[in-house]
This record gives C-alpha cells, sequence and structure tokens, in this order.
C-alpha cells in the first residue's frame, strides 16, 4: 500500500510540472483570456501522470485487497471488499471538501487556484499542494503502520521461516 502512495505523490509532482509549463505557453501565446484555446503542447507530456497514477491505484487497490483479505475472519471477505468501496468514497468526500477549501480560501486572497478559466488559475499550486499532501498521507501511512505491526499472515510467514532456519541450522 506505501508504494501506492508513493506513486501517487510521484503522479501528482508530474502533474504539477507539466500545467506549470502548459500555463506559461498558455500565457506566452497570449491565450490567458480564452479558456477554450488550444495550447500547443503534446498530449504525451501527461504520460507520466497516467503512469505514476495507474501504479499508484494498482499498488494500492492490491494492497489494501490484501490486507483486508489476510485480516479478516474468511467468512467477512464481502466485507473487506465493501471496506474498499468506502475507502474510495471517503476518499471523493475528502477531495470535493479540499477542492471547496482550496477555491474559498484562494478566493478571498483575490486570485483563486482553481478558476474556470484554466489559464487564469494556480493549479500548478493546487496541484503541488496535493502531491503535499500525499507525503503526509505517506507518513501517517507509516506511523500506523508502525503501530499495527506485522499482519497476521506475515507473523505466520516469520514464524515459518525461523522454523526452517532452525530446521537448517539442525540438519
Amino acid at each position: 500500500m506505501g508504494i501506492g502512495l508513493l506513486w501517487s505523490c510521484a503522479a501528482m509532482v508530474s502533474l504539477a510540472i507539466v500545467e506549470c509549463i502548459r500555463r506559461e505557453i498558455a500565457i506566452r501565446e497570449g491565450l490567458s483570456d480564452i479558456p477554450q484555446a488550444t495550447v500547443h503542447v503534446s498530449a504525451l507530456w501527461i504520460l507520466p501522470y497516467s503512469i505514476s497514477g495507474g501504479l499508484a491505484s494498482a499498488f494500492s487497490g492490491v494492497g489494501q485487497a490484501e490486507f483486508f483479505y489476510m485480516e479478516l475472519p474468511k467468512s467477512m471477505s464481502t466485507v473487506a471488499a465493501n471496506l474498499q468501496s468506502l475507502g474510495a468514497s471517503a476518499g471523493s468526500v475528502a477531495g470535493s471538501f479540499i477542492t471547496s477549501t482550496v477555491d474559498g480560501v484562494t478566493k478571498r486572497r483575490g486570485e483563486t487556484w482553481i478558476s474556470s478559466n484554466i489559464n487564469r488559475g494556480q493549479y500548478d499550486y493546487f496541484y503541488r499542494l496535493l502531491a503535499a499532501l500525499s507525503v503526509v498521507n505517506f507518513i501517517y501511512f507509516l506511523a500506523c503502520s508502525n503501530a499495527y505491526g506485522p499482519c497476521h499472515g506475515d507473523k505466520f510467514r516469520v514464524r515459518a521461516q525461523a522454523s526452517e532456519k532452525e530446521d537448517h541450522e539442525i540438519g
């Protein structure tokens, strides 16, 4: 799961870089007041974001599924699948809250980061904030993971490896 969180951070960093460059090109070409105008950049620029985002989803999803199935009794396997959906739902609510809060705070300061005119907004700052929140989330994950200790399946694996080592040393 932790690897997925790191990939999520990488995705936001790559998106911030691409948006910063895209916005500079739009301003240089005089498209600041024309949000529907096409900025001449390749769609391949978002390939690092797409790859990072896909890897983040894959590692996080598989990690969560493995954790829930390992820790919950077999009779609760459907609950495990629903816990993943519940987590995704909570993430959507948190994302909406973050977006609304950032928009409200930056509007009060005069220039919003999240504008209906993509060339006037500061989406690169927003993506940097999301990258920073991803780092905080990863640190929180490490703290929770450390406090929780090894998963039940990991405890059995450690015992089996120790037993194999003892058998090897004796034999």
